[in-house]
């Protein structure tokens, strides 16, 4: 069990924070959870120096769930003691009604509901296909400006609106993207490792956040999800159904656990600073911390030879448009 403060951190992208390798999504996780067990995970989580939440208001397009999760987190941080300066804080923008609900609109909301008065990051998404690129980088821009929060990133974004804003805000002098949050796990490889985001990567203009790493948790067990999950970009979720004995064939054979394989890949990739996932029970979040252990036991390079026949989504699109 790892102790007070272990967690190790990783930079956020060129000019982003020092992050935690471990953060907490609150899709679909903190009203999952009983009130007192919420408590006790985010005291774990900074206890162990994994204060890191990624927390949005679900109100826009496919996310029109009049969720109450931002709300639940936002009690149980207060009820766990944490001060403002001890978590870090990731928002959502997102571009479902933009720029018809602005930004700055959506972040009155979104900290109100938190009860905070500022982020320490924000993630732009979902990602739509048609966007104005160097108008998100000004509103970000001057959100930032207004001190509603330090740095930001993009999720699942095709590569040449990525590289468009990385280069308006180079010529603007504006503060450009600092990480991309992808899908990205043993099944799902080709934006983060393909050559358009991979070059980025390599270039160091960008940090990697894995998302969804658990595939909606098919990938943890739960081989056919209740709740809602992320969008099966390809359509080889059947694949990914299938796969998940071999996944938990090789976990044993390393001595850990489906969920630890999965976390200890996306950490194994060099460009990852941080693995964003959901838990809904303390059990879960030690569970997944045992991923360290794994990655430093086995090493990088034979994690990923151990699992590289599990690359199922080689033949989508890596430039992170849509695969016919």
């Amino acid at each position: 069990m790892p102790e007070t403060g272990t967690i190790p951190t990783r930079p956020l992208g060129p000019a982003g924070p020092d992050v935690p390798v471990f953060a907490l999504g609150s899709w679909n996780t903190w009203d999952r959870m009983e009130p007192d067990d919420a408590v006790a995970l985010i005291r774990r989580a900074h206890e162990v120096g994994a204060a890191f939440f990624d927390v949005a208001h679900y109100d826009m397009g496919p996310h029109a769930e009049n969720a109450r999760t931002d709300l639940l987190f936002g009690e149980a941080v207060r009820a766990a003691g944490l001060a403002r300066e001890d978590y870090l804080l990731c928002g959502k923008l997102w571009l479902w009604e933009y720029p018809r609900t602005s930004f700055a609109d959506q972040l009155v909301t979104s900290l109100d509901r938190v009860g905070v008065d500022r982020a320490d990051l924000v993630v732009v998404g979902d990602y739509l296909g048609e966007v104005d690129v160097r108008r998100i980088v000004r509103d970000v821009a001057a959100e930032i400006a207004k001190g509603r929060f330090d740095s930001w990133g993009v999720n699942n974004w095709a590569y040449r609106d990525v590289r468009l804003a990385l280069e308006f805000a180079e010529a603007e002098s504006l503060t450009p993207p600092t990480f991309a949050q992808l899908k990205y796990g043993l099944v799902r490889r080709s934006m983060a490792e393909g050559d358009f985001y991979g070059a980025l990567f390599r270039e160091g203009r960008l940090a990697l956040q894995a998302s969804d790493v658990f595939e909606g948790g098919i990938l943890a067990g739960k081989l056919a999800p209740a709740r809602k999950i992320g969008a099966d970009v390809g359509g080889i979720r059947e694949r990914i159904v299938a796969a998940y004995p071999e996944i938990r064939r090789i976990a044993a054979s390393l001595d850990a656990t489906p969920t630890q394989l999965g976390l200890a890949f996306a950490l194994a990739h060099p460009a990852t600073a941080n693995v964003l996932f959901g838990v809904s029970s303390r059990e879960q979040f030690e569970d997944n911390l045992g991923a360290l252990a794994l990655l430093d036991r086995v090493g990088a390079d034979a994690l990923r030879a151990a699992t590289a026949h599990l690359w199922l989504d080689q033949a989508v699109n890596p430039d992170g448009t849509w695969a016919p």
